[in-house]
């Protein structure tokens, strides 16, 4: 008997969620399998907002930033009457496995309904690359270009002004955008939460290297370590007043989630979602898709949600020595 398949996205939007809700719906048609697609993440589960797709619904929509399926975040998920709910729809729906997009939230979701007896693959979709189990998650490579680009055009009137622009960029709590971008801007350092950092020790490096002749820097922020009083602005208050250079803060801020995806997202994503659908297709559930080595790979959800992510502290080293 021919499978049905739900499949949402959930937490936040990411480039290239729509080519792995293209590559999930297509694989299971080309198997003959049935596929229902939810809107808005576990709400939309509990609210049963779902439809059938079929192969010309997921037609051009590889270049689309965002989610075709929408997302949200719902609390109401997280309680015993949410969950079942959710599953009552389920049930209702036909829907024997569900393929969930997102991150580490996206997955304890799954988890939970797995332990309900719903069969799930997990598919790691933010631009943050901060799900602990994978080196690579969809949505990063374009999130980390677009950051790129606003970098450069900074660069141009930082130039032009003899500025410093502090940049803050997104990522959560982790900064793989951030040390990314600085170290392909040729930053003087990358603020991150992987990293301890000293504010007087980067003024005494800007005013040295005033002294020996250049005349602009930046400074890239991670979110992850703004908070309260610490935030870009008051950096960059501090950098001027520390070390006479004019300097402004920017926030790039939800720009960065959107645009359409790079090449390698595109494939990256149509590569999990096939890979997705062999998972359940040869009968494994509760799995997690994830990259390694260069390679997918796939996790037990447990095993996946209880790994640590790495940080290249190589690469933070290097930006810090070529910054001179």
């Amino acid at each position: 008997m021919a499978m049905t398949i739900g499949i949402l996205t959930s937490g936040g939007d990411a480039p290239g969620m729509n080519a792995a809700i293209r590559a999930v719906t297509r694989s299971a048609i080309a198997r003959g399998y049935k596929v229902i697609g939810i809107r808005r993440g576990y709400q939309g589960l509990i609210e049963g907002d779902m439809y059938e797709l079929g192969a010309r619904d997921v037609s051009d929509i590889l270049h689309r930033g965002g989610t075709m399926l929408y997302t949200a975040r719902s609390k109401e998920f997280t309680t015993t009457a949410g969950l079942e709910k959710a599953k009552r729809n389920l049930d209702n729906a036909g829907i024997e496995a569900l393929v969930v997009i997102g991150g580490d939230g996206t997955y304890r979701g799954a988890l939970d309904l797995s332990h309900m007896g719903v069969k799930c693959v997990g598919i790691p979709g933010t631009i943050d690359n901060d799900i602990v189990c994978t080196e690579y998650t969809i949505g990063f490579d374009t999130a980390q270009n677009t950051a790129l680009e606003m970098l450069d055009k900074l660069k141009d009137t930082e130039m032009s002004h003899h500025r410093c622009s502090v940049v803050e960029v997104m990522g959560r709590n982790a900064g793989h955008i951030g040390v990314n971008v600085a170290a392909a801007t040729g930053a003087i350092d990358c603020l991150t939460v992987e990293r301890p950092f000293d504010i007087d020790e980067i003024c005494e490096k800007i005013i040295d290297q005033k002294e020996a002749g250049k005349t602009h820097f930046e400074l890239i922020v991670c979110e992850g370590v703004v908070h309260d009083d610490f935030t870009s602005e008051y950096i960059a208050e501090y950098i001027e007043k520390k070390t006479g250079v004019t300097s402004r803060a920017t926030v790039l801020g939800h720009v960065q989630r959107g645009g359409s995806p790079t090449c390698y997202d595109r494939v990256m994503a149509l590569k999990m979602g096939y890979y997705a659908i062999e998972l359940l297709s040869n009968g494994y559930k509760n799995r997690i898709v994830a990259v390694k080595n260069n390679k997918l790979v796939d996790y037990d959800i447990d095993e996946a949600l209880s790994m640590q992510k790495g940080y290249d502290e190589k690469l933070h080293s290097v930006l810090r020595i070529l910054s001179i």
